[in-house]
């Protein structure tokens, strides 16, 4: 027999896994975005839900307007805007006009309950439009008018009632809770 060439079988190739490195690179990369965007979502709606906690417990705090009063001048034009919030114990009051106390008076806000003497809410001390008067709901209870009087700086005395007509008068309304 001739003498035939064996024939030896190339060397082999090294075994593939059957996929890229680069197509585990990105499978890696997509995983740590997918990880990173999990993470961040998971953070966002804890954030999310602190902020309407945060938001309940202010809106429990925030200052309910329970008597309003609207003080007109005597040309029927409106000049002060009283509310007032009993559970703050606070009197907010805004100015709408122009007029001011001269420099030796004073004007005094006065709860008017009918045939009752005027009681003194308190003195305006302010020449801001907007000012706070401390008030409690037992100085509110039965009181159908508020009116400002200008009195001697500092106020009527303990006890007395305004010395001039009252210069703004205004029913005062309580709203329905």
């Amino acid at each position: 027999m001739p003498d035939t060439p064996s024939i030896t079988p190339p060397p082999s190739a090294p075994a593939r896994s059957g996929v890229s490195a680069w197509w585990r690179a990105l499978a890696i990369f997509l995983m740590v975005v997918l990880l990173i965007a999990w993470a961040a979502s998971a953070s966002m709606v804890e954030q999310l839900k602190a902020q309407i906690a945060h938001l309940q417990a202010k809106v429990t705090t925030v200052a309910q307007v329970q008597y309003l009063s609207v003080l007109l001048d005597d040309k029927q034009l409106p000049a002060l805007l009283v509310t007032a919030d009993v559970q703050g114990s606070v009197l907010q009051l805004q100015r709408l006009n122009e007029v001011r106390e001269g420099r030796e008076d004073s004007m005094q806000l006065w709860a008017l309950d009918g045939d009752k003497p005027p009681r003194s809410l308190g003195v305006i001390t302010s020449t801001y439009k907007t000012l706070q008067l401390p008030a409690s709901a037992a100085a509110l209870a039965g009181v159908q008018e508020l009116a400002i009087s200008v009195e001697d700086k500092g106020g009527a005395a303990q006890g007395r009632g305004p010395r001039l007509p009252y210069l703004f008068r205004g029913g005062l309304v309580k709203k329905a809770l």
